[in-house]
């Protein structure tokens, strides 16, 4: 998931350009999934779970912490309650564990899917970018060439990175569109894809060799040539920030935050026991 691996300091002291102020499109997007989401989260809590028994469990625990606060100068009675207290949790976990798995396994795959839409905005146009490959051995460096489509140029020359396995490329676009850039090393060529928008649009800032859990969380794109000299193709993609209640906000904290509250929202107006 963002952010992706970080790549070289060096390369990023080279440049990154700011990005454009985002537009509202993508707080309401977050906004509305969040609610939704808050709705089928407690929903799939209600029928999932042993409501009866939630509410018994809950009773037991609150009763057992009054009995700490009446009876606090009788420190036999305070222990018991804290024993009974500490039992009635495992309880109350037991009995939440089940549904909460079963919310949580389908929202961190839609997490993954929206951090594509979400976590990054795309390269604008006439806006530089930064692109970098790194190899598997440093004597393939020298190798290492960039091949562009007619619609993306170079804007600096290549910086050679050797501690770090890495080429540094400049780039910027004239129009939009999504383009390929080819890497070519040790006779082989790897591409990536760059996507250049104004807007809300689908970005993999990352394409990996192998590694199958980081390419599922960071990567949407297909893993590279097992074998190739090409490890990874990076493109420097801004980080997106959602501006909401006088703060500046990552999307996944604003969605938990709001599908928090939501959440609690539903389950007092259906009277569902969380």
């Amino acid at each position: 998931m963002n952010p992706a691996p970080q790549p070289a300091p060096v390369s990023r002291r080279l440049f990154f350009a700011g990005a454009a102020a985002p537009s509202p499109t993508p707080l309401l997007l977050v906004l509305a999934v969040s609610v939704v989401v808050g709705l089928l989260m407690v929903l799939v809590f209600r029928y999932t779970s042993d409501q009866k028994a939630i509410g018994r469990a809950k009773d037991r625990l609150k009763a057992h912490l009054l009995a700490v606060r009446l009876f606090q100068d009788q420190l036999p009675v305070v222990m018991r309650a804290y024993t009974h207290i500490l039992m009635g949790t495992g309880s109350y976990l037991r009995l939440a564990f089940t549904p909460f798995l079963i919310a949580i396994l389908p929202i961190t795959f839609l997490i993954i899917q929206l951090d594509r839409y979400l976590g990054w905005m795309p390269i604008t146009p006439q806006q530089n970018f930064l692109v970098e490959a790194r190899v598997t051995e440093p004597q393939a460096l020298n190798q290492v060439t960039l091949q562009l489509p007619p619609q993306l140029s170079a804007s600096a020359p290549a910086v050679h990175l050797t501690g770090d396995k890495e080429v540094v490329w400049r780039l910027v676009a004239e129009r939009a569109g999504q383009y390929d850039v080819n890497v070519a090393a040790g006779g082989q060529t790897a591409a990536k894809q760059v996507v250049v928008s104004p807007g809300l649009a689908r970005v993999s800032p990352i394409r990996l060799q192998d590694n199958f859990w980081a390419r599922m969380l960071m990567s949407g794109e297909p893993a590279l040539a097992t074998g190739s000299p090409v490890q990874s193709i990076a493109v420097t993609y801004p980080p997106r920030i959602i501006r909401f209640a006088w703060l500046e906000w990552n999307w996944i904290a604003l969605f938990f935050v709001v599908s928090l509250m939501a959440g609690f929202f539903f389950k007092t107006v259906l009277g569902i026991q969380v």
